[in-house]
């Protein structure tokens, strides 16, 4: 018993310590401001205590705290048994949230009545994981030139695309974004040869050409009339508030009414009924309102010492698949924020994805909290080994 005290004490001191401390600062005051964000829906829009989605939030990430103890003290070298068989797992569970009805227009939804779980946030985790060990078990093979590599390439893109083919059946773009970012960024990292980096990427190019082709055809459609309203009005929000861009002009009046300073902490007018689930996609807006513009920059840099951090690590894996787990990891959370924030300020059409840490959402935050621990694990295994990766 003693030893085993040692030996998680010992795996506490190795881990990254600022990537440590500006996690835990994002995910309590996210935590804290959740209270806030969501009293109003709370109580007027499902007669709650003010603190129910706090509790909720509070239970996953405990969940998640308990899943990160059990990943920072698994070694990477066994991802190759477990993660493929997770992967099969997610495939399931993302077909089978197809069956359920729908919810905000999308099938991307597991209801247990008791809880809801998102099972394509599983998949970004095993996605990253799953695509790292396939890259350093086919690393030599990859780098030798003068040999054709397509059977291997395809293969890989093939796996990865396969949750993203569901995803699109689940009618949830968001997350297809997301994930083919992430995909699209490991692949780039890869050792595949440049070459045939191009040549793939062209053939992808074409392949999605023809499936939103065939996806016309079918349909009539591409993209139904609420998404479309996104991206004409999202460059002029205000004035096209009653088609689609009425959760960014408020986002906006939420923002500019919190000036520099703020309204100060639970004095936001623009949760009452103006913004949409102000604690989940908007929670970027409510703290700018109660906060101001100048205390929202040290959410900013928080989100530069967790990115940085981890792209330390990523430089410093004494494994390959190290290196991209943590290629892929950088991607998904920079791609969650640039999203989120870039939707909330009229840069890029609002999708509804979810702010890292500060957000509501049980599944997001268990994917994010599981993510942050394989780095961390990553991080233990360069500071205890010494192997020379090959180049």
């Amino acid at each position: 018993m003693k030893q085993k005290s040692q030996s998680l004490i010992k795996l506490l001191k190795d881990l990254d310590k600022p990537l440590l401390i500006a996690s835990a600062a994002l995910f309590i005051f996210g935590l804290l401001n959740i209270v806030t964000a969501s009293s109003r829906a709370a109580v007027v829009n499902y007669d709650v205590s003010i603190y129910y989605y706090f509790y909720r939030q509070l239970a996953f990430i405990i969940i998640g705290l308990i899943a990160s103890i059990i990943i920072i003290k698994m070694d990477t070298k066994y991802y190759k048994v477990i993660v493929p068989v997770l992967f099969i797992i997610v495939v399931l569970l993302n077909l089978w949230a197809l069956t359920f009805e729908e919810l905000s227009g999308s099938k991307n939804w597991i209801d247990l009545k008791f809880i809801k779980l998102q099972p394509s946030e599983f998949s970004k985790p095993i996605i990253i994981c799953l695509l790292a060990i396939l890259f350093e078990k086919n690393f030599r093979k990859l780098r030798t030139l003068n040999v054709k590599h397509y059977d291997i390439i395809f293969t890989m893109i093939f796996i990865a695309m396969v949750i993203p083919a569901i995803v699109i059946l689940q009618k949830d773009f968001g997350t297809l974004l997301i994930i083919l970012f992430i995909i699209f960024m490991m692949f780039i990292a890869s050792p595949i040869l440049k070459i045939d980096k191009i040549k793939t990427f062209v053939v992808m190019l074409v392949l999605g050409a023809l499936a939103l082709f065939v996806i016309y055809l079918k349909q009539g459609y591409i993209l139904n009339e609420a998404r479309v309203s996104r991206f004409t009005s999202f460059v002029d929000p205000c004035g096209n508030y009653e088609k689609g861009g009425y959760q960014v002009c408020n986002s906006y009046i939420a923002i500019n009414d919190g000036g520099m300073w703020g309204l100060g902490i639970g004095k936001s007018k623009q949760k009452y009924s103006y913004i949409p689930e102000p604690h989940t996609d908007s929670a970027f807006a409510i703290i700018a309102e109660e906060y101001g513009i100048y205390r929202t920059i040290f959410i900013f840099i928080l989100y530069g010492v967790v990115l940085y951090r981890i792209a330390v690590i990523g430089a410093k894996a004494v494994s390959l698949r190290g290196r991209y787990i943590c290629v892929g990891i950088i991607s998904y959370i920079f791609i969650h924020i640039f999203i989120n924030l870039g939707g909330m300020f009229g840069l890029i059409p609002l999708t509804g994805v979810p702010l890292p840490f500060l957000s509501y959402g049980g599944s997001f935050v268990l994917s994010l909290l599981t993510s942050l621990a394989i780095v961390q694990r990553i991080c233990i295994e360069s500071k205890n080994k010494k192997i020379k990766i090959p180049k």
